[in-house]
């Protein structure tokens, strides 16, 4: 896991969208936790409306979110699928799914909890991140065109 765990930090330095504020150690913690998972072409990652309990952090390839009838967003290396569940404690609103070969390190929602009430700060780091990802997000769909 050394290697995979290496990539993703490299990985994370140059992405869009990371979860920024989390540090080295922050992530230590979360991938030990995580499982990394292989996805083919066309396979769902998380289905709108359908409980997975998991986040994922994408390590390669490209990740499409479907919206009800339309692509709402593509999702690469570095970023994460699945938090907006995770942060309502609901079912997703969108679905998706793996545009080529894609790897990602896949966490339980209670593995991710337990770890946030053992670490606060990472809990806050984590927070901060998915907050001002959602905010950029939000910001790149209202832009004028």
């Amino acid at each position: 896991m050394a290697s995979a765990y290496d990539q993703f930090l490299s990985v994370l330095r140059s992405t869009k969208h990371r979860i920024e504020y989390l540090n080295e150690s922050d992530w230590m913690m979360i991938l030990e936790r995580s499982t990394l998972m292989s996805f083919a072409r066309h396979q769902v990652l998380i289905q709108r409306g359908k409980q997975s309990k998991m986040i994922y952090l994408v390590l390669s390839g490209k990740v499409t979110i479907e919206g009800f009838s339309d692509k709402i967003a593509q999702i690469g290396p570095g970023e994460v699928i699945g938090e907006m569940a995770f942060l309502e404690s609901s079912l997703p609103s969108a679905t998706a799914v793996a545009e080529g070969e894609v790897e990602a390190f896949a966490i339980e929602w209670k593995a991710l909890t337990e770890l946030f009430d053992m670490h606060s700060d990472l809990a806050s780091h984590f927070y901060r991140s998915v907050a001002v990802n959602l905010s950029r997000r939000l910001r790149e769909v209202i832009k004028p065109r």
